[in-house]
């Protein structure tokens, strides 16, 4: 324990959790929306197809978030776009998007000279090296987020639950699917940071299906789902810091423990 306290006074650990504690909390409040939408596997070909993205900046000598962010915005919708265009569902979509991804970034790594230090750092996350630059970015965004759901609150609410109603009451499901998209996508990017483009999607997905096993009212689901997120970076950096493990993959299962823990209280709940 002393060395963890000793370890909050290197910068590097403090930009780690504070860019850690904003992409958490921005992935919670959005994973609530995706997974009652049954969108939650957009963030796994979003993640998927970052990989493609970062292999490319690193072929050419860029910086892989200025990459990144903008082709992984677009990918997210072409997600949308193809399923009312090419006779698809949105599942086949996302597939799509992330087998492209996958291939592309196989390809941009095999004429880079192969799997480096560098995109190894991107597939599994080293959120020790997050940069003041995204720290920043982090909190902007993650503030973002939490402003445009406030700002859109009772429109996000009738198309999560009811899309076709909310748009009988001149409500456009579209633009709301896109903002959500592109807010995805960015977060997306980030997280890859915090865990790794194979692990990221868990950032969107566990804090999300964590709180609604307690089938709260959709506000204390949105506030769960952010609090519990935060807390597994938390929670999950102090144990790699302290057990010398990979931060990614330990905020990952502290995440899954948050779920097995709430699954089984509400089990146990609804047998009594």
């Amino acid at each position: 324990m002393s060395q963890v306290l000793e370890a909050l006074h290197y910068a590097f650990v403090q930009r780690a959790l504070l860019a850690g504690l904003f992409i958490a909390l921005g992935c919670g409040l959005l994973g609530v929306f995706l997974v009652l939408r049954r969108y939650a596997m957009i963030g796994e070909g979003l993640s998927h197809f970052a990989f493609a993205t970062v292999g490319l900046a690193l072929l050419l000598g860029w910086t892989p978030l200025y990459i990144a962010l903008p082709l992984v915005a677009l990918a997210s919708l072409v997600i949308l776009y193809l399923p009312g265009r090419a006779a698809m569902y949105g599942d086949a979509a996302i597939g799509m998007v992330s087998a492209v991804g996958v291939a592309a970034g196989v390809l941009f790594a095999s004429l880079g000279g192969g799997f480096n230090v560098d995109l190894f750092s991107f597939l599994f996350g080293d959120i020790l090296s997050v940069s003041r630059a995204e720290t920043r970015l982090a909190v902007a965004l993650a503030l973002g987020v939490l402003a445009l759901i406030g700002l859109f609150y009772h429109e996000l609410f009738a198309v999560t639950f009811d899309e076709a109603g909310a748009r009988v009451v001149g409500i456009r499901p579209a633009r709301l699917n896109r903002l959500l998209a592109l807010l995805t996508a960015l977060m997306v990017v980030l997280g890859i940071r915090v865990v790794g483009t194979l692990l990221v999607s868990s950032l969107l997905i566990f804090p999300a299906v964590t709180a609604l096993q307690f089938r709260r009212s959709f506000k204390m689901t949105l506030a769960v789902s952010a609090a519990l997120g935060a807390l597994s970076v938390v929670l999950g950096l102090f144990l790699s810091l302290g057990l010398d493990t990979p931060a990614g993959a330990t905020i990952v299962l502290v995440n899954a423990a948050f779920f097995l823990l709430a699954f089984a209280v509400t089990r146990g709940r609804q047998r009594g």
